[in-house]
């Protein structure tokens, strides 16, 4: 109930931004009348439709999810089915919850659901993730986010080629152009400003994704003699420094 609200207000706030916009009213006048925020106005102004600013309810996993697929089924065969017959059956099989804890499942439309809502920051992590370090259950779940959409698709084929740059070998720069330009073509219009700052800084790049040396070594000591230079400043001089940094 409480998503209900939120989503409601969300399009009532959508609806009166656009309108004062229409009208010719600016950000700042939209805020004042609003009494709203003006980053959450500008957000508000971003969105073509008011769908784009509702999230799904993002759930925690609960001891009914071993149960989903069974409960999927039966409800698909006879959506008339007693809650009561459910618990009977999935107690059966093991299931050591309350039925207040099916119910509220159940209600929450989580039955009918492929998974709980993905954030941003799971969803970046999932297609960012090497395949090979992930769990089978987070590969399925990868696929299934790029095969959700013609972008999804173009962004985790993008991912993972320029993740295969990242592996130094003399080609890679030959490899690199074409990425660039496939990447700049792309409906994926973050990826342009990405694409832009590789080429202005192409020389470095070229030589991390081409030559087996690198500085990794020297900006791990700079980043230590940094710390230890937060850790004592104002309660220590530059010998106490000198010395910790020797014995570092």
């Amino acid at each position: 109930m409480s998503e209900g609200r939120r989503a409601a207000t969300t399009r009532e706030r959508w609806h009166q931004v656009h309108q004062l916009l229409d009208a010719g009213v600016g950000l700042l006048d939209c805020s004042r009348r609003l009494n709203l925020a003006m980053n959450t106005v500008k957000r508000y102004a971003r969105h073509t439709e008011p769908e784009q600013l509702i999230r799904a309810p993002a759930y925690r996993p609960t001891l009914v999810d071993p149960y989903r697929e069974h409960l999927r089924r039966r409800r698909s065969e006879n959506p008339a089915v007693p809650v009561t017959h459910l618990l009977h059956e999935i107690r059966q099989m093991g299931y050591p919850g309350s039925a207040n804890l099916l119910v509220r499942y159940i209600n929450q439309g989580r039955v009918e659901a492929d998974h709980a809502t993905l954030s941003p920051r799971k969803a970046t992590g999932l297609l960012l993730a090497d395949p090979a370090h992930q769990r089978a259950q987070q590969r399925v779940l990868r696929d299934q986010l790029a095969s959700a959409c013609a972008e999804m698709a173009s962004l985790a084929a993008l991912v993972n080629e320029f993740a295969r740059l990242l592996s130094p070998a003399p080609d890679n720069a030959e490899a690199l152009t074409d990425w660039i330009a496939r990447a700049q073509n792309a409906d994926l219009l973050f990826l342009h400003s990405f694409a832009a700052g590789l080429e202005r800084d192409r020389a470095a790049v070229d030589a991390a994704l081409t030559l087996p040396h690198h500085n990794g070594r020297t900006e791990g000591v700079n980043n230590k003699i940094k710390l230890l230079k937060r850790q004592t400043y104002g309660r220590a001089g530059f010998r106490l420094l000198r010395h910790r940094i020797l014995l570092n």
